[in-house]
Protein backbone atom coordinates (compact mmCIF):
# COMPACT_ATOMS: atom_id res chain seq x y z
CA UNK A 1 0.00 0.00 0.00
CA UNK A 2 1.51 3.45 -0.83
CA UNK A 3 1.64 5.80 2.03
CA UNK A 4 2.97 9.38 0.28
CA UNK A 5 2.29 12.32 2.59
CA UNK A 6 4.03 15.76 1.66
CA UNK A 7 5.57 17.28 4.51
CA UNK A 8 4.87 21.27 5.30
CA UNK A 9 6.98 23.56 2.92
CA UNK A 10 7.08 27.16 1.54
CA UNK A 11 4.79 28.64 -1.06
CA UNK A 12 6.82 28.45 -3.90
CA UNK A 13 7.70 24.40 -3.07
CA UNK A 14 3.94 24.21 -3.22
CA UNK A 15 3.56 25.65 -6.63
CA UNK A 16 5.89 23.33 -8.32
CA UNK A 17 4.59 20.38 -6.55
CA UNK A 18 1.42 21.54 -8.48
CA UNK A 19 3.13 21.60 -11.66
CA UNK A 20 4.39 18.16 -11.23
CA UNK A 21 1.14 16.79 -10.35
CA UNK A 22 0.01 18.31 -13.66
CA UNK A 23 2.76 17.27 -15.57
CA UNK A 24 2.06 13.58 -14.29
CA UNK A 25 -1.83 14.03 -14.43
CA UNK A 26 -1.20 14.72 -18.03
CA UNK A 27 1.34 11.21 -18.12
CA UNK A 28 -1.30 8.91 -16.39
CA UNK A 29 -4.64 10.16 -18.53
CA UNK A 30 -2.63 9.58 -21.95
CA UNK A 31 -1.36 6.27 -20.56
CA UNK A 32 -5.23 5.41 -19.87
CA UNK A 33 -6.05 7.25 -22.99
CA UNK A 34 -3.83 4.85 -24.82
CA UNK A 35 -4.40 1.64 -23.14
CA UNK A 36 -8.26 2.08 -23.71
CA UNK A 37 -7.58 2.34 -26.94
CA UNK A 38 -5.51 -1.12 -27.68
CA UNK A 39 -1.98 0.71 -27.77
CA UNK A 40 0.49 -0.85 -26.29
CA UNK A 41 1.59 2.55 -24.10
CA UNK A 42 4.81 1.63 -22.46
CA UNK A 43 7.21 1.56 -25.02
CA UNK A 44 6.08 5.02 -26.63
CA UNK A 45 5.80 6.08 -22.98
CA UNK A 46 8.92 5.05 -22.04
CA UNK A 47 10.80 6.21 -25.31
CA UNK A 48 9.43 9.87 -25.08
CA UNK A 49 10.08 10.15 -21.51
CA UNK A 50 13.89 8.88 -22.27
CA UNK A 51 14.16 11.66 -24.99
CA UNK A 52 13.08 14.02 -22.57
CA UNK A 53 15.81 12.69 -19.71
CA UNK A 54 18.28 12.65 -22.13
CA UNK A 55 17.93 16.33 -22.87
CA UNK A 56 18.02 17.53 -19.60
CA UNK A 57 21.10 15.82 -19.23
CA UNK A 58 22.75 17.07 -21.82
CA UNK A 59 21.99 20.77 -19.99
CA UNK A 60 23.09 19.53 -16.46
CA UNK A 61 26.39 18.21 -18.52
CA UNK A 62 26.72 21.80 -20.00
CA UNK A 63 25.81 22.76 -16.52
CA UNK A 64 29.39 20.95 -15.15
CA UNK A 65 32.63 22.53 -14.02
CA UNK A 66 33.71 18.44 -14.95
CA UNK A 67 31.42 16.76 -16.30
CA UNK A 68 33.27 13.16 -15.52
CA UNK A 69 32.80 14.73 -11.51
CA UNK A 70 29.90 12.91 -9.72
CA UNK A 71 30.00 16.00 -7.52
CA UNK A 72 29.18 18.18 -10.09
CA UNK A 73 26.57 16.84 -11.61
CA UNK A 74 24.64 16.70 -8.31
CA UNK A 75 25.16 20.32 -7.91
CA UNK A 76 23.84 20.68 -11.60
CA UNK A 77 21.04 18.30 -10.99
CA UNK A 78 19.96 18.64 -7.47
CA UNK A 79 21.96 21.68 -5.43
CA UNK A 80 21.34 21.05 -1.98
CA UNK A 81 18.82 20.43 0.10
CA UNK A 82 17.44 23.95 0.21
CA UNK A 83 16.59 24.50 -3.18
CA UNK A 84 13.30 24.05 -4.50
CA UNK A 85 13.61 20.91 -6.69
CA UNK A 86 15.10 18.96 -3.37
CA UNK A 87 11.80 20.52 -1.08
CA UNK A 88 9.18 19.62 -3.73
CA UNK A 89 10.17 15.83 -3.07
CA UNK A 90 11.13 16.26 0.40
CA UNK A 91 14.93 14.86 -0.49
CA UNK A 92 17.01 13.76 2.44
CA UNK A 93 20.67 12.26 2.43
CA UNK A 94 22.14 13.94 -1.13
CA UNK A 95 25.38 12.35 -1.09
CA UNK A 96 28.52 13.50 -4.06
CA UNK A 97 31.73 12.42 -4.49
CA UNK A 98 33.00 12.00 -7.44
CA UNK A 99 32.07 8.75 -8.58
CA UNK A 100 28.71 8.55 -6.95
CA UNK A 101 25.67 10.71 -6.24
CA UNK A 102 23.31 9.03 -3.62
CA UNK A 103 19.22 11.10 -2.74
CA UNK A 104 16.20 9.55 -1.10
CA UNK A 105 12.76 11.25 -1.99
CA UNK A 106 10.46 10.87 1.00
CA UNK A 107 7.80 12.27 -0.99
CA UNK A 108 6.69 12.57 -5.21
CA UNK A 109 4.16 14.69 -6.20
CA UNK A 110 3.60 12.27 -9.24
CA UNK A 111 2.55 9.72 -7.13
CA UNK A 112 0.43 12.00 -5.18
CA UNK A 113 -1.18 12.83 -8.43
CA UNK A 114 -1.45 9.20 -9.96
CA UNK A 115 -3.39 8.26 -6.55
CA UNK A 116 -5.89 11.31 -6.82
CA UNK A 117 -6.43 9.76 -10.34
CA UNK A 118 -7.86 6.94 -9.06
CA UNK A 119 -5.04 4.37 -10.23
CA UNK A 120 -4.41 1.43 -8.45
CA UNK A 121 -0.93 0.42 -6.93
CA UNK A 122 -0.07 -1.48 -9.30
CA UNK A 123 -0.18 1.11 -12.34
CA UNK A 124 0.92 4.08 -10.13
CA UNK A 125 4.07 1.50 -9.75
CA UNK A 126 4.44 0.77 -13.19
CA UNK A 127 3.91 4.74 -14.22
CA UNK A 128 6.16 5.60 -11.80
CA UNK A 129 9.08 3.19 -13.39
CA UNK A 130 8.21 5.04 -16.66
CA UNK A 131 8.78 8.46 -15.48
CA UNK A 132 11.77 7.25 -14.38
CA UNK A 133 13.25 6.66 -17.79
CA UNK A 134 13.78 10.36 -17.61
CA UNK A 135 16.80 9.67 -14.90
CA UNK A 136 17.75 7.39 -16.73
CA UNK A 137 17.44 9.25 -19.76
CA UNK A 138 19.77 11.86 -17.55
CA UNK A 139 22.18 8.92 -16.29
CA UNK A 140 22.88 8.05 -19.75
CA UNK A 141 23.53 11.71 -21.11
CA UNK A 142 26.30 12.14 -18.06
CA UNK A 143 27.81 8.48 -19.31
CA UNK A 144 26.16 7.29 -15.51
CA UNK A 145 24.38 4.02 -14.38
CA UNK A 146 21.05 5.00 -12.21
CA UNK A 147 20.35 2.09 -9.84
CA UNK A 148 16.67 2.25 -8.33
CA UNK A 149 16.75 0.72 -5.00
CA UNK A 150 13.24 1.16 -4.16
CA UNK A 151 10.23 3.94 -5.00
CA UNK A 152 7.33 5.13 -2.87
CA UNK A 153 5.16 3.60 -5.80
CA UNK A 154 6.18 0.35 -4.63
CA UNK A 155 4.94 0.81 -0.66
CA UNK A 156 8.22 1.85 0.11
CA UNK A 157 8.85 5.09 2.94
CA UNK A 158 11.45 6.41 0.17
CA UNK A 159 12.86 6.62 -3.32
CA UNK A 160 16.10 6.03 -3.21
CA UNK A 161 18.44 6.39 -6.07
CA UNK A 162 21.97 5.97 -6.84
CA UNK A 163 23.70 7.40 -10.33
CA UNK A 164 27.26 5.91 -10.31
CA UNK A 165 30.02 5.70 -12.62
Amino acid sequence: MITNNPNPVAEIVDVNRAQIEHRATWMGLIYDELVKAGIDAEPILRRAIRRTGNMHGENFKKNCPDPDNCADFKNAFLGDESKVGPQSFNMKNIEADYDNVTVNFNYCALVSAWKKLGFDDETCALLCDIAMDGDRGIADAMGLELDLKQTIAQGCATCDLHFRK
